[in-house]
């Protein structure tokens, strides 16, 4: 995983825990609440973890008592060592190993942020999702302001918190930060937006940061 990338994970992560009126954060408290984040996120793969695990282990044992049941080994002498079987890929079985998949990768994403930030060398993940904390307290009106003037029909407290926490990221790093190419921007709050929000959030905030890109001639 890239440092920047981490960042941004970061970020969105930091952005939901705000539990007062972002203004009244000082650093501190921002520092303090990505250390909570990051235990949080390392709790978390490991209960994620420990659930695959379990998942796997009972796979196992399905696999072997198919193979124990089947007509070629319940022939052969006790205590004889079980021939391997053809098995079929049930839908149950995909489904498992696909939700087993989901686990495994965002329980390494998690652990890789958590690396990236507690890593004196890299520093810069830190200091680069509080950055986009501290731009966004000193603008955060205007950057709301723009959310509700694109999303059309669409009320700012009524958005899905998420989707609102991704774009406010977004437009802080094409807006002030400006450290960052615009595609780069772009298609990382594209995939917050698919790991953490609904299905039609990707399409929304493309809208939205599309119509920003163009209004303020970002290239």
């Amino acid at each position: 995983m890239q440092a920047r990338r981490a960042a941004r994970e970061l970020a969105f992560i930091l952005f939901s825990q705000f539990e007062k009126k972002i203004t009244n954060y000082s650093k501190d408290d921002l520092q303090d609440i990505i250390l909570k984040s990051v235990r949080i996120l390392t709790s978390s793969a490991g209960d994620e973890l420990k659930n695959a695990l379990g998942s796997l282990i009972s796979m196992r044992e399905q696999i072997e008592n198919y193979e124990a049941d089947s007509e070629i080994n319940l022939n052969r002498p006790i205590g004889a060592v079980n021939l391997a079987v053809p098995i079929p890929m049930t839908s149950d079985m995909t489904d498992k190993i696909n939700v087993m998949i989901d686990i495994a990768e965002k329980s390494l994403l998690a652990l890789e942020i958590a690396e990236f930030t507690t890593l004196d060398s890299q520093n810069d993940v830190k200091d680069y999702a509080i950055q986009i904390a501290e731009y966004f307290q000193k603008n955060h009106t205007e950057v709301d302001d723009i959310i509700q003037k694109y999303a059309k029909n669409w009320d700012l407290g009524r958005l899905v918190k998420m989707d609102k926490d991704i774009l406010r990221i977004a437009i802080v790093e094409l807006l002030y930060v400006k450290d960052a190419p615009m595609k780069v921007v772009v298609d990382e709050a594209l995939e917050l937006a698919k790991k953490y929000s609904t299905d039609d959030s990707a399409s929304f905030i493309n809208g939205i940061l599309a119509k920003v890109i163009v209004d303020y001639g970002i290239n």
